[in-house]
């Protein structure tokens, strides 16, 4: 399983985004360019400590990205009318989330093998996308068993 940001522009979800990818255990993909230097200060404060946790690569371009990928490419856009809930995801699928302006062109629309979407309530545009991708991301390792263990033991609440 990763997780792929297209052009991301805003530098604290793409911190966040990275953060969530080491606690996760799931590795990122960068596909350039950013709407920010990559080294931004803020990308630093968002990630923390947490960015030297986590496996990224970051592609030049989305040719560079799309030669590299393996598995199937699971767009996360508002456009689509599969909700998460219903998707079967795989073990080397790849959740791509796009800019937080404008998505992703329709080439990658086109592109993607799958295209869900998170249900939300009528009259609201979008979640946020850092949001939206951990809300999928927990689903999608959840259904593959490859959501992290703890050593402490969980207790189950009814």
């Amino acid at each position: 399983m990763r997780l792929a940001l297209y052009q991301p522009d805003i530098p604290p979800n793409a911190g966040t985004l990275l953060r969530l990818g080491a606690c996760l255990g799931v590795p990122l993909d960068i596909i350039m360019p950013c709407g920010f230097p990559v080294g931004d200060r803020d990308l630093k404060r968002a990630a923390m400590d947490y960015a030297a946790k986590v496996e990224c690569r970051r592609h030049e371009s989305w040719p560079a990205f799309a030669a590299a990928r393996r598995g199937r490419l699971v767009l996360l856009t508002t456009r689509a009318t599969t909700p998460y809930t219903a998707f079967r995801f795989a073990p080397d699928d790849t959740l791509l989330v796009g800019r937080e302006s404008d998505g992703v062109p329709e080439e990658l629309h086109r592109a993607a093998d799958a295209r869900i979407r998170v249900p939300m309530v009528a009259d609201v545009r979008s979640l946020n996308v850092a949001v939206a991708a951990a809300i999928v991301l927990g689903e999608a390792l959840r259904q593959t068993g490859l959501l992290p263990t703890t050593a402490l033991p969980t207790e189950v609440v009814a």
